[in-house]
């Protein structure tokens, strides 16, 4: 049985996500909530005792004393359960965020639209020692904090903001900026807390909450959204679990995609590979779309679309890398000194300093998103027809050029092999919409520049003294990123080339059989853990080429590393099978989801 250490930090896995697609909180198996960003999950954390476990704030409510626990989300639900034992009895503490939609019950007539964080603690048996810390750090931990208790629980505020816990329970203050109680749970009893974030302009929201209808309403709207998955294969309930997971990273005020709701959860444990994912990556959402509308999940992608034709209509186009969930262009990187990090891996950083490179596989990875939901969308309007145009003619007339790469390296640009690739499948998919739309398209000119970048990438980027395609022209290292050539329908998994370079790299960049990103010195300092993906392109590659076995048994494998309620980070030590890494990550889970997809149609195609 465990015992909570307030002051230590729990390992990633152990935390699970809540959201209602406007922002999201983690949550520790031992009940505290260590993670949140309000109102939006790029805003300043009220919570953030995940990257300082002494200075960073949390709001908990579990057992005072010795405890096992289990946890899993309702069905198919983002509901989060915990079921505790103590000695002397049973309870269940349910988390979740009832959801504001535009036309919901509930929605912004009566709340604003601010997030919510609703927690019921029931009896189940016997009777409980429970307790509650609510400790909020506003901005960061870097506003100064203050918690006044009052009749109905506690209110907080930091700078211009406000939290309001409503307790059925007297909390007592204990200094200027925690409130505290325990209380016993007996077997058949219910209490309900309700955590409530505004403004000072706007001031406290006094409107009825009713935990209970709150609660059936969340749990139907994410049973039915769950429902429409078309996916039947054998990982039914994983994939699913990874959908859900992504519709949490959507902000549905706008349409955009986030890439993880965290920041600077490390690399390495120690290291400064520490990374603020909360933001709208060109290429994670298009990858993330592709992954939802292979599963029947088309609205999403009709969102985002549309978010993306209003910011390039209003940029004219010119594209980069990544933006804020209301598209702005401006993401600079900050240094947060104060905070330590998680388990000590400074520094802590917000912002990210990526939104500047030049990483020209965007345009391939966007087109082919629209490509692949072609089928299950709306046609193209004609402006966003001719923001389509712009990125094939931006991917043919700048291929020729260095970048910083799909992985955001830090050090000199090269001519990535993946970056061409890219701008091959941008033009591609870009004739193939023109001629199947009968679109207004340059076709012959995109089609020699097509067939330009397939002979640079066949002449320079396959290295036939190594046997294998490389990371860039021109160098002899070896990247996971040229698993994606078959995927992209460059060349067939049949290809010899193709078949020489999934032995080369499986043989040269893998430990304890998982496959790392690369191997060479990148520019910045340290080294990193497993990357998913990689890992799950491994698995996809293996299927294409016929060794279905040995693909099942490697996507088993990387599921393995999972926590208990089906949430993955963005990577994994081979070892020790730590969780490393922003969490959870959309790339691992669109991964696992194209895995699981393809799994089901080669098996079903190589079965007898």
């Amino acid at each position: 049985m465990a015992r909570d250490n307030e002051v230590t930090y729990r390992p990633i896995s152990d935390y699970a996500i809540i959201g209602d697609t406007r922002t999201t909180a983690l949550i520790a198996s031992n009940g505290s909530l260590d993670w949140c960003c309000c109102p939006r999950p790029d805003s300043p954390a009220i919570f953030c005792k995940l990257l300082d476990a002494e200075q960073g704030g949390s709001f908990r409510i579990g057992p005072s004393e010795r405890y096992a626990f289990s946890r899993s989300y309702a069905d198919a639900t983002n509901v989060l359960i915990t079921r505790y034992s103590v000695d002397g009895g049973q309870f269940r503490l349910t988390d979740f965020m009832p959801l504001v939609t535009r036309a919901g019950r509930h929605g912004s007539e009566e709340n604003n639209g601010h997030p919510r964080i609703l927690r019921r603690v029931e009896g189940l048996s016997g009777e409980c020692e429970v307790e509650i810390v609510f400790h909020p750090t506003f901005d960061f931990a870097r506003a100064h904090t203050l918690v006044e208790v009052v009749s109905e629980g506690a209110v907080a505020c930091g700078g211009q903001e406000l939290l309001w816990l409503r307790s059925p329970i007297p909390l007592q203050k204990q200094g200027a900026s925690r409130a505290v109680a325990r209380f016993r749970i007996r077997s058949g009893e219910r209490l309900d807390f309700c955590l409530c974030y505004s403004s000072r302009a706007e001031g406290l929201n006094d409107y009825p909450v009713d935990v209970g209808v709150l609660l059936n309403e969340t749990l139907e709207y994410w049973r039915k959204w769950a429902g429409r998955c078309t996916y039947e294969g054998k990982y039914r309930s994983l994939v699913q679990r990874s959908a859900l997971n992504l519709k949490l990273l959507t902000y549905m005020p706008t349409g955009a995609i986030i890439a993880a709701p965290t920041t600077s959860l490390p690399e390495e444990i120690g290291g400064s590979r520490n990374w603020d994912y909360r933001y709208t990556w060109i290429r994670d959402s298009a990858l993330i779309l592709q992954a939802l509308m292979s599963t029947g999940y088309h609205d999403e992608a009709h969102a985002f679309f549309d978010w993306l034709e209003s910011l390039c209509i209003e940029c004219c186009g010119d594209l980069q890398i990544m933006y804020t969930i209301d598209g702005n262009r401006e993401l600079p990187e900050q240094i947060l000194p104060h905070l330590e990090g998680y388990r000590g891996s400074s520094p802590v950083r917000i912002g990210n300093a990526a939104a500047r490179q030049k990483q020209l596989d965007i345009y391939g990875e966007m087109l082919d998103a629209v490509y692949f939901c072609y089928e299950n969308m709306r046609p193209p309007s004609p402006e966003f027809w001719q923001i389509l145009r712009y990125m094939a003619d931006q991917a043919a007339t700048r291929w020729r050029e260095p970048d910083a790469g799909i992985w955001e390296v830090r050090n000199e640009p090269q001519h990535y092999l993946y970056s061409k690739l890219q701008c091959w499948v941008a033009l591609d998919r870009a004739i193939r919409l023109a001629e199947q739309g009968r679109l207004e398209a340059e076709l012959d000119r995109w089609q020699r520049t097509r067939d330009e970048i397939r002979d640079a990438i066949l002449n320079e980027g396959y290295d036939a003294e190594l046997g294998t395609f490389v990371q860039a022209f021109g160098v002899k290292t070896l990247d996971a990123s040229a698993l994606t050539i078959a995927l992209h329908g460059f060349l067939p998994a049949s290809d010899p080339r193709v078949r020489t370079t999934i032995v080369k790299i499986q043989e040269q960049l893998s430990r304890e059989g998982m496959v790392y990103r690369y191997l060479n010195e990148d520019g910045i300092p340290g080294r990193e853990g497993i990357l998913a993906l990689c890992n799950f392109w491994l698995v996809d590659n293996l299927a294409l080429c016929g060794r279905i076995d040995e693909a099942r048994q490697l996507f088993e494998k990387i599921i393995g590393y999972g926590n208990d309620v089906g949430l993955f980070s963005e990577e994994f030590d081979p070892v020790s099978g730590e969780l490393l890494g922003n969490h959870p990550q959309g790339f691992t889970h669109l991964a696992l989801i194209r895995s699981a997809v393809n799994l089901a149609k080669t098996g079903a195609q190589s079965a007898p």
